[in-house]
């Protein structure tokens, strides 16, 4: 079998700083990678970890070179692609090292896993905190699709396509998302769509295509389904997400593992 790990919205900040004043997000991310590596022998063989967005806070080249220190303990290879709080250019110098980095324009990829292929996609919009594909990640998709036939295909996305019911964050979703479901749909093979951005755990079948949104390492989005609410953080548990490819007849399977230490794990009976 073969499995990833989503990996998201680390919002890593500088030295002595707290994201938003009160989310401690490089300890939470230096407990996520100890997760990670604690449960690998555990697991199906782990292929990677995938970052969908929001690598960093403000996009400086100071953020990443800390994100990098502290992911560098992580026992797989992972890939990355930019959320609205990433900058590109800063992004790239700091990916520079791995192959699955574009020299220039969308920082965007295709993986083969064996079984099924992904498909990582930049939407990030610099300035801004909606998201959108561009005309050459949308060319880019289709194309990759077309030299894959019937496959399998997850695509990765740091906005997602879906209604939350979170006013402010459904406001600032991926724009041109019909036209990314539009062309799933016109896939030959299973599709689905995995994104970061709500730091919530979140799903929902839009048009035929399963689409999953994974919660943070750090602080969540409080869910206030009101109107009127104000946008705010939460210090929830964190999280981090597993894939596993369960094969034709299985799929690919979906769990969340809680970040830290937990009592157990002891036997039911005996």
């Amino acid at each position: 079998m073969t499995s990833f790990i989503q990996l998201t919205d680390t919002h890593i900040v500088s030295e002595g700083s707290l994201a938003y004043g009160r989310s401690d997000t490089p300890a939470a991310l230096i407990s996520a990678v100890e997760t990670i590596n604690a449960r690998l022998p555990l697991l199906d063989p782990v292929d990677c970890v995938v970052l969908t967005g929001d690598l960093t806070d403000h996009g400086s080249a100071e953020e990443y070179t800390r994100l990098r220190q502290l992911l560098s303990p992580l026992k797989v290879p992972l890939r990355a692609i930019p959320g609205n709080h990433d900058l590109r250019d800063a992004m790239r110098a700091a990916f520079a090292d791995e192959d699955w980095m574009p020299s220039s324009g969308p920082i965007q990829w295709h993986h083969d896993f064996g079984p099924f292929s992904m498909i990582g996609l930049d939407t990030l919009v610099e300035g801004a905190p909606y998201g959108l594909v561009c005309e050459d990640g949308l060319l880019f998709l289709e194309r990759t699709l077309s030299e894959l036939g019937d496959k399998p295909i997850v695509v990765a996305t740091h906005h997602p396509w879906i209604r939350s019911g979170m006013v402010e964050m459904d406001r600032n979703n991926l724009r041109n998302g019909q036209a990314v479901l539009e062309l799933l749909q016109n896939h030959s093979g299973p599709a689905q769509i995995i994104s970061g951005h709500l730091h919530r755990a979140m799903s929902a079948l839009v048009g035929g295509i399963l689409h999953q949104v994974a919660p943070a390492p750090c602080h969540a989005v409080h869910l206030d389904q009101r109107e009127d609410t104000t946008n705010s953080l939460v210090l929830e548990p964190g999280n981090v997400t597993i894939y596993n490819w369960r094969g034709a007849d299985g799929g690919l399977v979906s769990d969340t593992l809680p970040i830290g230490n937990h009592p157990g794990p002891w036997p039911f009976y005996g």
